[in-house]
């Protein structure tokens, strides 16, 4: 098992923690959504509402647990394992955050989502930029497109761009601090919009490849 692993584990015993001292503090209803203009729209039982952080990242945790050992092209995943481990300390990281915003909430320490959720996802998007611009071939982690998949040359160049419009899209997210109900457009517009130019890019390179 890897640093990575083991922080990870970590992390998911944060969770299960947090959700423990939380569990006799909450009401029998929880705050569990908010509408675009930052109020509460929905509410679940609080044993549903604080396992929602834990299962998550345990979830995420066996998923990048298993992806290593069994992608076909894992010897590549070795070539960034520790890139590789700081996302998924992030990721997991992210939703820690998010599920002790929510509860927070409940204990009336209300912390509304517009000004953290466009930050923390745009850090999130910036620091995913980064570690991904090193991403090896693989089919789990990294910008997958048939074309991608097909080609080292092809993966390389799309993931170089891929780095630096992260970073950007990251940027443009925290932008949505400013813009309150419209702060959903920031996040969404961002990541269509790159998502959109890389499945595209790496037609392009691939069709540049030498044929044969």
């Amino acid at each position: 098992m890897t640093k990575g692993e083991i922080a990870g584990l970590v992390i998911l015993g944060l969770s299960v923690a947090v959700a423990a001292f939380f569990y006799p503090r909450m009401p029998a209803l929880m705050a569990s959504h908010w509408n675009a203009a930052g109020e509460v729209d929905g509410y679940a039982p609080r044993l549903f509402t604080l396992l929602i952080a834990p299962v998550t990242i345990a979830v995420l945790w066996l998923v990048f647990f298993a992806i290593p050992r069994i992608d076909p092209l894992k010897k590549n995943i070795a070539q960034f394992r520790g890139d590789y481990d700081w996302l998924v300390i992030v990721l997991l990281l992210f939703f820690l955050v998010i599920g002790v915003q929510v509860d927070l909430w409940s204990m009336n320490i209300r912390v509304p989502p517009h000004p953290t959720m466009p930050v923390a996802l745009g850090l999130l998007f910036m620091i995913i930029g980064r570690i991904v611009g090193k991403a090896k071939r693989n089919y789990f982690v990294g910008i997958r497109t048939p074309w991608t998949l097909a080609s080292d040359t092809v993966w390389e160049k799309t993931h170089r761009l891929g780095s630096r419009l992260f970073v950007v899209a990251g940027g443009i997210t925290m932008l949505g601090v400013f813009f309150g109900r419209y702060a959903m457009l920031f996040i969404l517009v961002p990541v269509l919009a790159v998502t959109a130019i890389l499945v595209l890019h790496s037609y392009i390179e691939y069709s540049r490849l030498p044929a044969g």
